[in-house]
Parts: C-alpha cells; sequence; structure tokens
C-alpha cells in the first residue's frame, strides 16, 4: 500500500530550491500551487498536515507580501519563498496551535518564539501545521508513512517527517526530546537533524521537558540542514551565512573518522538492523572511511533510566496547571506518564541533571583519546514497525539526545521496502564541524 510519489519540483532539495528561488529561476508562487495541489492529492492518506481552511490564499499572500520586502533586484535572505512545515506544538502568529490535543487552542496560545521568526526572517512561508503526537509524547496523530500506509511514520515529529519524504515542503521543523526527529527521519527515509542542547532555543513551544528539549528539522539531505543551522543559530560560525557545498575531492586524508560504539548499546537492535548497519559500515570503509570500534555505552540501561527520569518529572511540571482543568481529555499515554511524574524522586532527577554533563564530558573524552569525529549507530531498533497505534522505540536516541550533542539521520538503505538510517552523532558544540563531517558521509554512502 505504497503512496510515496516523487514530482521534478518536489524532488529538488532545499538548498538547491532556495539558490534557485533567490533567483528567480523557481517562482515563488508556481511552487505554493505546485504544492498545494500536491497536498490535496496525497494528503488525504499521508495525512501529514493538519487542515486549514483558506490555506492557498493565506499562503499566496504571504509570498506576496514578501516580494514586496524584496522587490526585484534587491538582494534575497537565504530561505526567500521556501516552503515550509511546522510542528503544531510551536506558536506561529495567525495559526492555532493544538499540541496535538483535543484541548481548545486558546490553552496553548503563546508568542512565537525565536526559532519561528528566524526562518520567517530569512524569507521561509510557513505551508502550514503538521501533525503532532499528543503533547509531543507517544499517543499518535493519524499520519501514515508515505512508504507504506500501514506502517506507523514515528513520531512525535511524525508530520514533519511524513510531509518532507512525501514532497509537500523541502523542510519541515520538529522536536525531539527522546528520539522525535531522528527515528521519524529513519522511518520516512529523509535528513533529520537535531543540534546541540540550546543552540536554537525552545521557547515559543509546547514544552515536554525544557532540560532535553531540542529544536530539529527534516531534509533531503545534509546540505539542506546545514543550510537551516546558519540561519537558526545566532553564532553559526561560516563565511557569509549560507554554506558553500563541499570540495568533491573527497580524498581520503580529508574523511571523518568513525567510531562504533561496541556493546550493549548497539546489541539493542534488531538483528536485520544490525546486519544493514554492518553493511553500511562495511561500504564506509571500502570507500576509505577509518573506522574505530569502541567499547562505549556499557551503561545504556542507566542512561535510558536517568533521561526517562528527567523527561517525564518535568512533563508532569510543565503539564501541573493544565492537568487540573482538562485532565480528562488527556489521552492514555500522557495521563499515564503525568502520573508517573508524580512518582519521581527529586534524587531521580538530580542525578539525571548530573547524568546530562557527565555524559557529554565522556563523548567528549573518549572522541578525543581514539581521535573520532563522529559516532555511527542507527536511529531506531529496525524500520517502520507495522501498524499505527505505536510510533517506534526512541531508544536508540537516547544517549546523544541526553548528553545534548549534534545527531544526524542519513537515508541508509531499506530493510523490507521500508527505509532506514544511520544515525551520526558528534561533540558538543561542534555543529559546525559536525556537519561538515556528516556530509562528507553522506557522499560515500551506497545511494
Amino acid at each position: 500500500m505504497t503512496t510515496h510519489t516523487t514530482s521534478p519540483l518536489s524532488a529538488i532539495p532545499l538548498a538547491s530550491r532556495a539558490a534557485a528561488l533567490r533567483e528567480g529561476i523557481v517562482d515563488v508562487h508556481a511552487q505554493i500551487d505546485a504544492a498545494l495541489d500536491r497536498l490535496d492529492r496525497f494528503d488525504a492518506r499521508v495525512r501529514a498536515f493538519l487542515p486549514e481552511p483558506g490555506r492557498r490564499e493565506r499562503v499566496h499572500a504571504a509570498a506576496d507580501a514578501l516580494a514586496a520586502r524584496y522587490p526585484e533586484g534587491a538582494p534575497k535572505p537565504p530561505l526567500y519563498g521556501v516552503l515550509l512545515g511546522m510542528k503544531d506544538i510551536f506558536a506561529v502568529d495567525g495559526l492555532p496551535t493544538r499540541a496535538g490535543s483535543a484541548i481548545p487552542p486558546e490553552e496553548w496560545v503563546m508568542p512565537q518564539g525565536p526559532a519561528v521568526t528566524r526562518l520567517i526572517d530569512a524569507g521561509a512561508i510557513v505551508l502550514g501545521k503538521t501533525v503532532s503526537t499528543e503533547f509531543a509524547y507517544f499517543d499518535p496523530g493519524a499520519t501514515t508513512n508515505p512508504h507504506n500506509a500501514l506502517h506507523t511514520p514515528g513520531g512525535s515529529s511524525s508530520g514533519s517527517g511524513a510531509s518532507v519524504a512525501s514532497g509537500y515542503v523541502p523542510l519541515a521543523i520538529g522536536s525531539q526530546t527522546v528520539g522525535s526527529v531522528l527515528r521519524p527521519a529513519a522511518y520516512v527515509g529523509v535528513v533529520g537533524y537535531k543540534g546541540s542542547y540550546d543552540r536554537v532555543s525552545t521557547n515559543g513551544a509546547v514544552a515536554y521537558s525544557r532540560s532535553v528539549d531540542h529544536v530539529g528539522w527534516f531534509t533531503q539531505d545534509v546540505a539542506g540542514a546545514r543550510l537551516v543551522a546558519s540561519v537558526m543559530y545566532g553564532d553559526w560560525r561560516a563565511n557569509g551565512g549560507i554554506p558553500a557545498p563541499p570540495d568533491p575531492d573527497l580524498r581520503a586524508s580529508s574523511l571523518p573518522v568513525v567510531g562504533v560504539p561496541v556493546g550493549p548499546y548497539l546489541a539493542q537492535l534488531q538483528p536485520a538492523a544490525l546486519a544493514s548497519f554492518e553493511a553500511t559500515i562495511a561500504a564506509l570503509e571500502a570507500r576509505g572511511v577509518t573506522v574505530r570500534r569502541v567499547p562505549f555505552l556499557d551503561d545504556i540501561d542507566g542512561i535510558n533510566a536517568r533521561h526517562r527520569a528527567i523527561a517525564t518529572a518535568e512533563f508532569g511540571d510543565t503539564h501541573a496547571e493544565r492537568f487540573v482543568r482538562w485532565g480528562s481529555m488527556f489521552r492514555a499515554a500522557s495521563a499515564a506518564l503525568f502520573d508517573a511524574a508524580q512518582h519521581v524522586t527529586p534524587e531521580a532527577r538530580a542525578e539525571g541533571f548530573a547524568s546530562r554533563l557527565e555524559l557529554r564530558a565522556r563523548i567528549d573524552a573518549a572522541s578525543e583519546r581514539h581521535g573520532i569525529d563522529v559516532w555511527a549507530s542507527m536511529p531506531a531498533l529496525g524500520p517502520a514497525p507495522l501498524g499505527l497505534t505505536s510510533t517506534g522505540d526512541p531508544v536508540m536516541c537516547v544517549p546523544w539526545t541526553h548528553a545534548g550533542v549534534p545527531d544526524i539521520t542519513l537515508p541508509a538503505g531499506t530493510i523490507d521496502g521500508l527505509p532506514v538510517g544511520l544515525q551520526l552523532a558528534g561533540r558538543f558544540g561542534r555543529d559546525e564541524e559536525f556537519l561538515d563531517a556528516a556530509e562528507r558521509i553522506e557522499a560515500l554512502l551506497p545511494s
């Protein structure tokens, strides 16, 4: 039951499309009509976007306003005319926020945050709100996997991942508290990226756990992810703000050194996924990449438990007052998580907070000691599970999210016709170096 199709315009990746829009090679209004026609044709099955009366008129009006700000001949901002999907936990001026919940949207009114504002100031146009699980937790919305509608697209940023995979938009924004960007990116076969903790503000979004929430995004390739980072980061370290493409002459001496964290962490993978991962690593080695297998993350069960304690406790904090008013409207999984939050001890919270910084330091030290540029694993236990009542297990993303290090999923083949991804993680605060390394790895992956 495949729903995934591609048209020529929808196949143009973000960085190339942004350049074509800035240069007038692609007309903004024509792009809008193509995207909305595609949405009208396919989204009854994919269900990535929330319905919006008058969407076409609003989006065309936004394009007219953008053209008025940048008349012909004026320099255009980096994301001029780029269409954007926005996870429905982010406040966007003029659009309601529902956070995947039946609670009235008036409950979620808040000022638009810097992440959204930076994108709009850079010329992006919000095509609409994308489906989120309730409160960015586990209870899924209606979105299906564009590659097979009987399988989950992942969560909690399900609509954002599916919107890029379906070719509606070249860019969509999500959030990650455990694995809510990288896992759905792997399930639907696109690039998913989140940077170092707090380099992009989460203000203006419905919180899950402020101490570990990250803003992330979905694109078709690393070049697009890096372009967005150059806009979203107030302290981006690059010349000119629009990154140049990498040198195509990828000599072995310039290739990143890849670390593989052998032990209990990787042992969590399903057998077919582990075999796929090993085949990908072997392919990289055959192309000249140095791979170092290092016993690491042996205490993964403890890391998982400490991360869960922080996220659960802070979910309870976030929704305490709301639960008093609207608790009967919480879906079952969200209500159970709120109940669990009441039993997280102060000691467990403290251990969780300390664990974040300890793990971050441990990743940095192991990277330095073994000369590792990026750590490789998989972002999910296997391909997207069958069924739409679960969003899949995010456990493979836990250590990198817990430590708050930059993390990316690259499409890396299929298992039984469904996409799987290669997860790369780097060192805290070195996002620019990390994305450069990820782009070099991407160029060497089997197509």
